[in-house]
């Protein structure tokens, strides 16, 4: 909005200053960090208000989270206002990707806040139906995936490569579609203790600030051997609106969390850093950098499989952060411990710029 004042209504200064994506990066950070500190304490009452006992705990989890109860959910509507506000002000709203991330993030926020309203209300761990959630989630990922594809093509590139690409023709929706359905789930099953998601979706928001402003930029393209990608440097305002309002959410949800983001911020925020990853390019690169994810989510997967066939479990508890906390590790040391192993993970990802 900034921009398109400056260039609409004459203020040259202004729009000099705001040409560079640096800058306006750095105000959304600064405008969500801000707006969530200020609107947090107010949301949160009310949230506690309106939930009463707050979000249920599941009855099979760790008996240390019964304390928990209480705690008020949906504060992903918190993050969402601070990242909308900030974004709108910042971002030059005629890219067509700002406008396929938000669709997806805003679209994914709605199918979590129906989870999260359906759990409250019916005082149930159990939501809407798995099956419900993952039609929406395609349908709405899968219109974001053509629009990305009708603006910079159905490539895969290939990481370790010098812009290797397949080119998958009209499966190319698919497989981006699955890419952002699949890491905006994986995100919100990491969601299970106090800021162990917030904080690596930071971290990867981070990583893919500087990978979508070098795609952006056809000289740091060209020398790192990555594909160009026009107008993906705008996506660095994006990230830079997710970081802030993480930190903003984070000063909340620190143990002991004020308030639990809910499948409303969890399925929002993968769900972006999924788009933006399509958007870039960058989707295996992805994988990497959201390692924790990944292996969090494989960690349901390989419970639900071996469990269905031989009775046994792998894990003693899946998500696997559930597993070490079975094991005697406090919730404080499962959650920093694997906030280090997201930092060296998204080093990893990163360091494929250069490896070409």
């Amino acid at each position: 909005m900034l921009y398109w004042i400056a260039e609409h209504l004459g203020f040259p200064g202004l729009l000099n200053l705001l040409r560079y994506q640096s800058t306006r990066t750095g105000g959304a950070v600064a405008t969500a960090l801000l707006i969530g500190l200020i609107i947090g304490p107010r949301f949160i009452g009310w949230l506690r208000v309106r939930q009463g006992k707050g979000q249920p705990i599941r009855a099979d989890g760790p008996q240390t989270h019964l304390a928990k109860r209480g705690t008020p959910t949906m504060g992903g509507l918190m993050i969402l206002t601070s990242m909308g506000l900030a974004i709108l002000m910042w971002m030059d709203l005629s890219n067509p990707y700002v406008w396929a991330c938000l669709f997806v993030t805003l679209g994914f926020g709605a199918i979590g806040f129906m989870d999260d309203y359906d759990k409250v209300r019916k005082a149930s761990s159990a939501g809407v139906s798995g099956r419900t959630r993952l039609l929406l989630e395609f349908a709405i990922a899968g219109i974001a995936a053509t629009i990305i594809m009708s603006q910079n093509g159905p490539h895969l590139y290939l990481p370790f490569t010098d812009r290797f690409y397949l080119d998958l023709g009209w499966f190319f929706p698919v497989f981006a579609a699955f890419t952002i359905v699949a890491f905006g789930n994986a995100v919100n099953l990491t969601d299970g203790l106090d800021g162990l998601a917030t904080m690596p979706v930071i971290i990867a928001s981070v990583a893919f600030m500087l990978i979508v402003y070098l795609a952006g930029n056809v000289k740091f393209a060209n020398y790192l051997g990555i594909p160009h990608v026009p107008g993906a440097g705008e996506l660095a305002i994006f990230c830079g609106a997710i970081v802030g309002a993480g930190l903003a959410f984070l000063w909340f949800n620190a143990p002991p969390a004020a308030v639990f983001m809910g499948d409303t911020g969890s399925l929002a925020l993968g769900g972006a850093l999924g788009t933006i990853a399509v958007v870039a390019h960058h989707e295996i690169v992805l994988g990497i950098i959201g390692g924790l994810f990944v292996v969090e989510a494989l960690s349901v997967i390989i419970q639900v499989f071996f469990y269905k066939r031989t009775g046994k479990r792998v894990f003693r508890m899946a998500p696997i952060h559930h597993h070490f906390e079975q094991l005697g590790w406090a919730e404080a040391t499962v959650v920093i411990r694997f906030w280090i192993i997201a930092f060296v993970l998204a080093l990893a990802g990163l360091s494929t710029l250069k490896l070409r």
